[in-house]
């Protein structure tokens, strides 16, 4: 790296392209790039550079000017990737995602910034003194065939499978009643920790969940501007929290897409109150409150190999597969054989339907 920031890479030979690391200026053209290549791939879902700055900035272990590369033809941005390292269940995670400019695809730019990439996240890996393996991963949607076909490409193979799903706001909606001793409280700032640690608790029985949450994490989840804790349903037992649903709209998508869709984020319930119909109620709760605020449809993304068995749940509540997203990963030191595994998989949940021939949604 330079002082100017641009980086030497064995990348195609194209006139005007370049590399560089990230800027503080950059998130608005960052997301333009990845809302070009969602358009592109069809899919639905649509991310200021604001609040891709609020999710990212805030976290520890993230640092723009090291973590995310850029390609520049002729000034303009083209693409770009980002690489981070997380502890996730003993294994040490080194994650990447990015886009490329649908004009620009199919030129061995994308390929030229995630190896890039791998090469540092990879090296910093190694001087990291934190013990257990270290794997790569990404994670994608069906619909993102070009991307798929590069990590295939790159050694990568799919690890674990879940769904986005949707379900209409019309018509009538289930009913189920919260569990007996509990209750529904509106939020308030003071309550901000305690729900936020109650879903972190509950979520470290789920794959892929951080060894231990960024410190950043907290501000990242109630900074951001997409944040509205009005939307959330969370239950009290007294003075703890039980379980939770962190509701969200995003308006200015929705405004772009011409869609009226909610979705149902972090759907969690803490060990000592599962098993007694709390998920249910919570989500039931949350359809209704939603078509109340003049949502048409709701969506959330499920791990199909969930422990919980919520895929099962949000069947019974009404909600129909959308599309499918896939983890990808690979050894840091050599391509994944087929029928490899992550160290943080079991047997079973390691087993992707197609996993032969072929993503962090929403939730």
């Amino acid at each position: 790296m330079h002082g100017s920031g641009i980086v030497k890479l064995d990348g195609p030979t194209i006139p005007g392209l370049r590399f560089r690391q990230a800027e503080p200026d950059d998130w608005p053209a960052l997301a333009g790039i990845r809302e070009r290549a969602h358009a592109a791939d069809g899919v639905e879902e649509i991310q200021s550079g604001e609040a891709l700055r609020a999710e990212w900035e805030p976290l520890e272990r993230f640092d723009l000017g090291r973590d995310v590369m850029i390609a520049e033809r002729d000034g303009a941005m083209v693409g770009f990737v980002v690489g981070t390292r997380c502890e996730r269940a003993g294994v040490m995670a080194l994650e990447t995602w990015g886009a490329i400019a649908p004009e620009h695809r199919g030129r061995g730019i994308g390929t030229a910034l995630h190896r890039a990439t791998r090469r540092r996240l990879a090296a910093e890996a190694a001087a990291d003194p934190r013990p257990g393996p270290r794997e790569f991963r990404t994670y994608l949607l069906d619909p993102e065939v070009a991307d798929r076909a590069l990590v295939e490409a790159e050694g990568y193979q799919p690890i674990r499978y879940g769904f986005d799903m949707r379900r209409s706001l019309a018509g009538e909606l289930p009913d189920h009643p919260l569990p007996p001793g509990l209750a529904l409280r509106p939020v308030r700032p003071d309550q901000h920790r305690a729900i936020y640690e109650a879903d972190v608790e509950a979520f470290r029985d789920h794959w892929g969940a951080p060894a231990e949450p960024d410190p950043g994490a907290f501000l990242a989840r109630f900074a951001s501007p997409e944040t509205d804790t009005s939307l959330w349903c969370v239950a009290w037992d007294g003075g703890e929290v039980a379980g939770s649903v962190m509701n969200a709209i995003f308006e200015d998508e929705n405004r772009a897409l011409g869609v009226r869709r909610a979705w149902l984020e972090h759907v969690s319930v803490r060990r000592p109150w599962r098993g007694r119909g709390l998920a249910k109620a919570l989500c039931a709760a949350s359809l209704r409150h939603l078509r109340e605020r003049g949502m048409h449809e709701a969506r959330l993304s499920v791990d199909a190999a969930n422990p919980t068995g919520a895929l099962g749940l949000y069947e019974g509540l009404g909600f129909e597969v959308a599309l499918r997203w896939y983890a990808y990963g690979r050894p840091v030191d050599q391509p994944a054989t087929v029928g490899w595994r992550s160290a943080g998989d079991t047997p079973a949940a390691s087993q992707a339907p197609d996993a032969g021939g072929a993503s962090d949604a929403r939730a």
